[in-house]
């Protein structure tokens, strides 16, 4: 099957659904591919008790609101069902269990290989997103080790862990929250934390932290930092007296040079505070039954948690495409849900959606390097 469209968008998830949103408000023809059987396919692996770090009104998606009644801060389940409800509202109709095998340069336009056919394409519009491959370390002595471990994209609950030793690796908000998830189903926990880190508060003083965020944006991030560090010293506290290295840079400096979002805190300071979260450092390496960590402490796991984070994954059908001496991105190929933004992903998903909309060649975006 050979087929002819104006646009193709990779992925069912928030961008790919996005993306066909707003060029069908236009009234520009579309057609997205997913792999999985269903909109929103990450949302749905990810753990039962993940909310929204970011507030609902600024976490929605261009020309729908959450229904009314949703919480400030929505679970995953209200994320899938206002996702389905996006996908109903704009009829969309994505092909799905349609796996993209190549993305190819054809003049004019694109060739897009998929499980199911094959695509000729003015535009490419690349949505699958930061989190499509779940990035799995390895450690000395791992194989030796034998208590359970799995990746977070595999963690669904604490309930099967009560009353074990369990540590999780990585501090980043999926490890914040499923330290806490532990802690009330009843382990014992440890993070892993091996680096120097950033903790920012979900909100302050009643405002979400993404109201602020958003206001603040629009300095240098040297200076969004330094305004906001009094708030947050004041909220959370002196870091290092819990057993965290403070980051040298801020939370603002992080996200712009590192693509690196901080932990946004919704209890877990409170927990390591109270010692029930022990924080130690990176692990050196394991045995059967211990793990010891780069300061020459040891501790008896019962399981690992690795919140280590996750791939974006379009390198396995797309290469790196240029058409001049500067590595500019071939005409019509285009990023969507890769930037890592200090105003929230999914508001940032909305703005790159939207120009898209309004520009018939908008510009392409780089998705972002390394782990997301």
């Amino acid at each position: 099957m050979e087929e002819q469209v104006d646009t193709l968008v990779i992925g069912a998830g928030p961008a790919g659904l996005a993306v066909a949103a707003c060029l069908k408000k236009r009234g520009a023809s579309c057609m997205i591919v997913d792999r999985a059987s269903e909109v929103g396919s990450s949302w749905r692996h990810h753990y039962d008790r993940l909310h929204l770090h970011s507030d609902r009104d600024r976490s929605t998606l261009p020309y729908l609101s959450f229904p009314a009644g949703t919480p400030r801060y929505p679970s995953r389940e209200q994320v899938i069902d206002y996702l389905e409800l996006y996908a109903r509202n704009f009829e969309l109709a994505p092909h799905f269990n349609e796996e993209v095998r190549t993305v190819r340069p054809r003049d004019p336009g694109w060739t897009v290989t998929t499980t199911a056919g094959v695509y000729h394409s003015r535009r490419v519009v690349v949505a699958t997103g930061c989190n499509a491959v779940p990035y799995v370390p390895r450690w000395r002595g791992q194989e030796r080790f034998r208590g359970r471990i799995l990746h977070s994209s595999e963690y669904r609950s604490g309930e099967s862990f009560q009353g074990h030793s369990v540590l999780v690796v990585g501090f980043g908000n999926s490890g914040g929250e499923i330290a806490v998830d532990l802690h009330e189903h009843g382990a014992r926990v440890a993070m892993a934390v091996r680096g120097p880190v950033n903790i920012i508060p979900r909100e302050v003083f009643g405002v979400p932290v993404l109201a602020i965020s958003i206001v603040l944006s629009h300095l240098p991030a040297r200076l969004a930092d330094a305004l906001a560090a009094p708030l947050v010293r004041l909220i959370i506290g002196d870091i290092t007296k819990l057993g965290f290295r403070k980051l040298s840079i801020g939370p603002f400096t992080q996200i712009k040079t590192r693509a690196q979002i901080p932990l946004i805190d919704i209890e877990t300071v409170k927990l390591v505070r109270e010692g029930h979260i022990q924080v130690l450092g990176g692990i050196r390496e394991m045995s059967e039954t211990e793990i010891t960590f780069d300061d020459g402490y040891s501790r008896v796991f019962d399981a690992i948690v690795e919140a280590t984070g996750f791939r974006p994954g379009s390198d396995f059908f797309l290469e790196p495409q240029s058409d001049g001496p500067g590595g500019e991105t071939k005409s019509g190929l285009h990023y969507c849900g890769f930037v890592v933004s200090p105003t929230g992903m999914l508001r940032q998903i909305g703005i790159e959606a939207q120009r898209l909309q309004t520009k018939s060649h908008a510009p392409s975006t780089t998705p972002c390097p390394g782990v997301c």
